[in-house]
């Protein structure tokens, strides 16, 4: 289009509705240019360009249609720039300066739009300003992959709304703020706290999800005030996921932890830095003593830093252990020396012709890799899964399998068997006597479809699969289709930085964490009620240990901790993510830290000299950074995603009886920052854990949908409110992890009791 061609060499044509990300809509008219022999101005976004065609967008008739279209626009805006918190950075405002009227000759009553009410996130109390570009509406449909706004009424009637009575749950909808070129949509939560001349702009790097998004942070005041996204078209292109965006409320929680506490006596007491990490340094030579180098166990998320996570594995080996590890919700540890990573590049993801997700709730889990993938599948692209439910993924699913976690590698063994059968080879040893249902086989010639020379092909293993207690097999499985259908195996990683976790060798443990007592723990951001697969091992071990060291930005564990360092959290700190396709992205403080808390880097480093250690004389987070991230960091990589197919005994399930649990981890409960933002939280996504029940399931407890439920696991239970849904597998219950109200519960897979409230024991 002419609007292309412009960019491209660099000139400016004004314009509302047209958006490059999004479809051409030709509603705003304000980009109106002269096209040689056109009888009248043309829209530059819906002009195509040919050989030969000449335009100007800057003559006088280019100029006079513009400026009549702004008129149009600003008879029925209301003018309240004063008091609209998009004044400063808006769009109208900028462009009615270069091609509006000094006066408006519209001497009428202006039009009212009532206010709209859309949730927690996104503001819509002030539609009168709204110049129906659609952008919102087109962006929710192309890209978010739901409608949830639309434009009603005609003419001057013209109005987007919700749907009746429905807020806005998308996860990427704050992007429809961005998006907006006035002030009808704008941040419910910064509505009214900050102009924008009054704000910092500062880079930095998601800490959620894997994809390591480009954010721009602002601040006022030494507060982060709100977080935009910073457009980078191999990562996160110009998006962020809800998650992203508004998770900086809970920076600034109640319960921060701003300085050193002990506990003495059975009461805690705040302390200097240096009491503090004396007393953590003497405690634990004194375990190491007594009961030996192996008595230590360090944990962190994998939502720490580069930095943090090479300091911590250093200072846990340098006392004798080997038990350093920040894969908290794993259950499986057979695998060996394989590190998870997507195994392309994120801009080749989202080009994918072929794709077959196994274990993932996509959408809540990896936000912005699903709009790649919704792209792709927009264009052509087939998409299989399997998976314990059978989730809305807003696209279009070619094949799918649907099936209990015990079922996984069973129904995969079929996928393997099929392939094996269509391409004549012999399936690995252990696949006698394996049928390959019409599922399997449909996914096994979607995978061998199409040219190989032009057809890009993916496998893809999610969070749950990684969390499953097969996982080592599912990956076995995995990788044999990966190299039979010539597609590239990959892992859409959980965290912002499990993949910088393996590159530092931060993961030395042989058996899932706290399932062997250790003596004594450094816990680095972990909540381990809500970030471990077995909740109750993880309090249990904890319980029972003679030191508990909890390095977090907030006040947690109060009931087993001996001693709370307050440390950054990434706005605080300096620091390096490796993002799930290998990138290393580093990142500066962008607030200083609040009172007395200190970077965890700092915080590790001091710990080491005081206990005497080798190596710990850093000044900077970079130097750290840079002896970990060397000219052979991608090399590293590659080399240590593959593992040889062991076929033996990898085909088959889980012996299971009765009911079974599947655990997702909803969106905004997957990590500290997130659980206390106030706004997300308000959120359909951060309810509280319902007991889903298949429809057989429930017939056969004589539970309805609202009753109450007993669910026990182990030494605990919960009581929850049931939810009916017929797309589960017959004997599985869906009940949600890393939640206050489930954190009794055991493993986050396994056998699991249902029963209607009141009966039973």
């Amino acid at each position: 289009m002419v609007m292309d061609a412009a960019n491209k060499l660099g000139t400016y044509i004004p314009h509302f509705c047209y958006h490059k990300k999004l479809s051409i809509a030709a509603n705003c008219r304000m980009c109106l240019v002269e096209v040689e022999k056109a009888p009248k101005p043309l829209p530059a976004c819906a002009t195509p360009v040919s050989a030969g065609m000449i335009v100007r967008s800057a003559s006088d008739k280019a100029v006079q249609a513009q400026k009549s279209v702004m008129e149009f626009l600003l008879i029925n805006h209301p003018l309240d720039c004063p008091i609209c918190d998009q004044g400063g950075e808006c769009q109208l405002q900028d462009l009615a300066v270069g091609y509006g009227k000094g006066e408006s000759r519209y001497e009428e009553d202006k039009r009212v739009v009532v206010p709209k009410d859309a949730g927690p996130l996104v503001s819509m109390q002030e539609m009168a300003r709204c110049i129906q570009c659609t952008r919102c509406v087109r962006f929710g449909q192309e890209v978010a992959g739901v409608m949830e706004l639309g434009m009603i009424g005609r003419g001057e009637h013209s109005e987007i709304t919700a749907f009746v009575g429905q807020t806005v749950n998308s996860e990427m909808s704050g992007n429809m703020i961005d998006l907006c070129p006035v002030g009808a949509l704008t941040s419910k939560p910064f509505r009214y706290s900050a102009r924008t001349w009054e704000l910092s702009r500062r880079k930095s790097v998601s800490m959620h999800d894997g994809l390591g998004s480009n954010l721009i942070v602002q601040v006022k005041g030494g507060k982060v005030m709100r977080v935009l996204p910073l457009e980078n078209d191999a990562v996160n292109e110009c998006w962020i996921s809800d998650k992203d965006r508004f998770a900086y409320e809970g920076l600034n929680a109640d319960d921060r932890l701003t300085q050193p506490m002990l506990k003495q006596g059975g009461e805690w007491k705040e302390v200097s830095w240096q009491t503090a990490l004396e007393y953590v340094a003497h405690g634990l030579k004194n375990i190491k003593h007594e009961h030996g180098d192996k008595a230590l166990a360090a944990l962190a998320t994998p939502h720490s830093t580069l930095e943090e996570l090479h300091l911590l594995q250093k200072l846990t080996r340098a006392m004798g252990s080997d038990s350093v590890d920040t894969r908290l919700r794993q259950s499986d540890f057979s695998l060996g020396d394989v590190t998870p990573w997507l195994g392309m590049s994120i801009t080749e993801f989202g080009a994918l012709n072929r794709a077959f997700v196994i274990g993932s709730f996509l959408r809540k889990d990896h936000p912005l890799l699903a709009t790649r993938l919704r792209t792709a599948v927009k264009g052509g692209a087939k998409l299989s899964i399997l998976n314990a439910t059978d989730d809305d993924l807003l696209m279009k699913v070619a094949n799918k399998m649907i099936a209990a976690p015990s079922e996984w590698l069973s129904a995969l063994s079929q996928v393997v068997v099929a392939v094996a059968k269509a391409k004549e080879v012999s399936a690995p040893a252990g696949f006698e006597g394996i049928e390959a249902s019409d599922a399997a086989t449909a996914i096994a010639a979607s995978l061998l479809s199409g040219d190989a020379s032009s057809i890009t092909k993916g496998i893809f293993l999610g969070n749950a699969a990684t969390q499953h207690p097969q996982a080592a097999a599912l990956h076995a499985a995995a990788q044999w289709i990966a190299e039979q259908t010539g597609a590239k195996l990959g892992y859409l990683t959980e965290a912002a930085n499990t993949v910088g976790a393996y590159l530092v060798n931060a993961n030395g443990a042989k058996a899932p964490a706290f399932t062997e007592p250790k003596q004594a723990y450094l816990l680095l951001n972990v909540e381990p009620e809500l970030d471990a697969y077995n909740p109750q091992a993880a309090v249990a071990a904890l319980k029972k240990a003679e030191m508990v060291v909890v390095m977090s930005a907030y006040k947690h564990g109060m009931d087993y901790a001996d001693v709370l360092l307050p440390v950054s959290p990434f706005s605080e700190t300096s620091g390096t993510f490796v993002n799930c396709e290998g990138r290393p992205q580093s990142f500066n403080g962008t607030v200083k830290p609040l009172l007395e808390t200190r970077p965890a880097w700092k915080v590790l480093r001091v710990l080491g000299n005081i206990l005497g250690l080798a190596g710990f004389d850093y000044d900077t987070s970079e130097a750290i950074r840079d002896e970990v991230v060397g000219a052979d960091f991608a090399a590293r990589l590659n080399n240590t995603s593959k593992q040889a197919v062991v076929a033996s005994n990898f085909a088959g399930s889980i012996e299971t009886t009765g009911t079974e649990r599947i655990a997702d981890v909803p969106i905004y409960f997957a990590d500290a920052v997130v659980r206390r933002a106030e706004s997300l939280q308000k959120m359909a996504d951060s309810a509280a854990p319902k007991a889903h029940l298949s429809t057989a399931l429930a017939q056969q407890l004589g539970v309805a949908a609202g009753d109450t439920v007993k669910v026990t696991q182990g030494s605990g239970s919960a009581i929850l409110v049931a939810a009916v849904d017929a797309s589960l597998p017959a004997n599985a219950v869906r009940v949600a992890a890393a939640h206050a109200s489930t954190a009794a519960l055991g493993g986050m897979f396994g056998p699991i009791t249902v029963e209607k409230a009141g009966e039973g024991k």
